[in-house]
């Protein structure tokens, strides 16, 4: 079964054409959201996101691995009501090393060449996200949902 047979096209379209996502962390009790560059693997079961390690989205997910992801193809006019879709993904984050960091910066840099040198910088942390869930809504209130836990 290939991708696209699994997924519909708006699904796919906003995870591979989409380069930026907000990310969800916890601090404590609190939500934090960040704005990250994104990376989908093509079977969509992990995405990849790069940070410094000084930051506090790094500093929240060496406490707590579990994350939120909207992805989203919104333009921010009224339009948006009936056509816009979003993405909130549910998963587990990992700072990925050695052999593992290496796979994951080709996919990453493959979609963002120009942030190739904030990724070789010695303080940045290249995240993998083992997608557990994913919500798709449309047309403001049509709801899917996929699951990759079992």
């Amino acid at each position: 079964m290939t991708t696209s047979d699994k997924f519909p096209d708006i699904l796919q379209e906003l995870c591979y054409n989409q380069p930026l996502a907000v990310l969800a962390t916890a601090a404590g009790s609190a939500p934090y959201a960040n704005l990250v560059a994104v990376a989908f693997a093509l079977d969509l079961h992990h995405l990849f996101f790069a940070t410094s390690r000084t930051t506090r989205k790094w500093h929240n997910l060496s406490s707590n691995p579990e994350v939120s992801l909207l992805v989203d193809n919104r333009s921010n006019q009224v339009a948006d009501f009936s056509k816009a879709a979003a993405a909130t993904i549910l998963g587990t984050a990992r700072e990925l090393v050695g052999l593992d960091r290496e796979e994951g910066e080709n996919l990453y840099v493959a979609k963002h060449p120009h942030l190739a040198d904030f990724l070789a910088a010695p303080g940045c942390a290249l995240f993998q996200v083992t997608i557990e869930q994913i919500y798709l809504v449309t047309h403001f209130q049509e709801v899917m949902k996929f699951d990759f836990s079992s």
